[in-house]
């Protein structure tokens, strides 16, 4: 039975080393930029809770813009990993070609959306409930931080573009070193923008925008350089920018297998926002805890993000190379490791997570909170893990109506009606709700083992 187990779930060590070679780079940088949004959330959480609150919300915009760009260069990397895999690098640059027009129609959508609809955007998550900080200021902040961050928009969506084709490749290691310089340059201009220092103005929030958006253009400009100075690893960028033709087929395709993954990054992220709007009708002080506690939880979920979308790729390879079996036993292997290093990374959290909120320069209140939803973060985190190399690996095999219902129509109909009705209709105190409203992530890990277990996603597309 133990060698059954083994042989099923346990890789060698050159599978470990392919795994970990890919894997790393994108941790690496996946937590460098966690972090320096650790440091430039806390470095604003010294200004007050209206900033801290402000900036919060924001965010919340740009997180949906970010998911957006993903869902939209995820639709076209299906198949460019499978094209790599195949070694059809024709097919490759068109799939890069045809990811650099949607996200050209993202960005300026998002772009108009958030620059001409400001106020009520910002106005959902401000509630008159109890709360330490004015909602005038809140909102006050949130524009000022909100009409200078919509600059930082356009390298980043250039950036994704290149990066997912890049990876595409197994050459995480130069998006790891672009990230790196982007967020060190995010760090050190925080500190000298926000609170002046020598020289440069004191900005406060506005600085604080200003330094991500240098951030962005640095990432962007290496990334790039890097790319078309070694087109030799890039051969998708051979004629990508001499013609504007895309097949036809590869259109069909995308649109049938790539509509619903957009679809589902699109109201994943309107659900996850709807779901912040809910407990944010709890107050201000609500806001500002789940903030601080997002920011913290991020720094830990990296590791079981970044191991799934690794799935993507390796089984996306394997299943353009038409070898399934391969595929099956790499998935299989790749989800142990991840749930069982996350179950560790879990208990860290949970070890250490209370000490993170008491750094911050705000209320006792809003520090209690944020360590009870870090709490129940660590609890989640492993179910988490699973559910998440789950919706990979059936996007791999371009099972993209099945991640649809499995992503986001499970959070419409399950996560997002629970918060919204516990939340208004309910005195449950706002603790029990979060973490109610978390573990409806069971629900998720059974189907995600039944979909899994089915081998349906088991499937070359090119």
């Amino acid at each position: 039975m133990l060698k059954s187990f083994k042989e099923k779930f346990i890789g060698d060590k050159a599978f470990y080393v392919r795994y970990i070679t890919l894997a790393v780079p994108m941790i690496i940088q996946s937590f460098i930029t966690n972090f320096v949004s650790f440091l430039d959330n806390l470095m604003v959480g010294q200004l007050g809770t209206e900033q801290l609150s402000g900036v919060a919300i924001v965010n919340q915009f740009v997180f949906v813009f970010s998911i957006a760009i993903f869902g939209v260069v995820g639709a076209a990397s299906i198949f460019g990993a499978q094209f790599y895999g195949k070694g059809d690098n024709e097919g490759h640059m068109h799939t890069f070609r045809l990811r650099g027009y949607m996200t050209v129609v993202i960005t300026f959508l998002c772009v108009f959306l958030l620059a001409t609809k400001s106020d009520f955007l910002i106005g959902l998550f401000l509630s008159e409930s109890d709360s330490t900080g004015s909602l005038e200021l809140t909102l006050e902040y949130a524009n000022v931080y909100l009409f200078t961050a919509l600059i930082g928009l356009v390298p980043f969506a250039i950036t994704q573009v290149y990066v997912s084709a890049i990876r595409e490749t197994g050459h995480s290691f130069v998006p790891m070193i672009a990230g790196v310089s982007g967020v060190v340059t995010n760090a050190l201009f925080d500190w000298l923008l926000i609170f002046g220092i020598g020289v440069f103005p004191e900005l406060g929030i506005k600085g604080a925008a200003i330094a991500t958006d240098m951030a962005r253009f640095i990432e962007m400009f290496i990334v790039l350089g890097w790319a078309h100075k070694n087109i030799d690893k890039n051969m998708y960028l051979k004629g990508a920018y001499k013609g504007v033709y895309i097949p036809k087929e590869l259109l069909l395709s995308v649109a049938k297998k790539g509509t619903p993954l957009m679809m589902n990054e699109l109201m994943w992220v309107l659900g996850i926002t709807a779901l912040t709007q809910s407990y944010s009708v709890r107050g201000l002080d609500v806001v500002a805890g789940l903030n601080i506690a997002n920011t913290i939880t991020n720094l830990f979920n990296i590791i079981f993000i970044q191991l799934g979308s690794c799935i993507a790729i390796i089984v996306g390879q394997y299943l353009g190379a038409g070898d399934l079996k391969k595929a099956k036993d790499a998935d299989n292997k790749m989800i142990f490791f991840s749930v069982a290093v996350c179950f560790v990374v879990a208990m860290i959290q949970l070890l250490t997570g209370r000490f993170f909120p008491r750094i911050y320069n705000t209320s006792d209140e809003i520090k209690a909170l944020a360590t009870s939803f870090l709490v129940v973060s660590a609890l989640v985190m492993t179910f988490c893990s699973f559910s998440h190399c789950s919706y990979f690996t059936l996007r791999s095999g371009g099972k993209t109506g099945v991640t649809f219902l499995f992503d986001s129509v499970f959070t419409w109909v399950i996560v997002v009606p629970t918060a919204f009705i516990l939340s208004r209709y309910t005195t449950l105190d706002i603790v029990t709700v979060y973490f109610i409203v978390s573990f409806t992530e069971l629900i998720k890990v059974a189907i995600g083992y039944a979909m899994i277990k089915s081998d349906v996603w088991l499937v070359t597309m090119v």
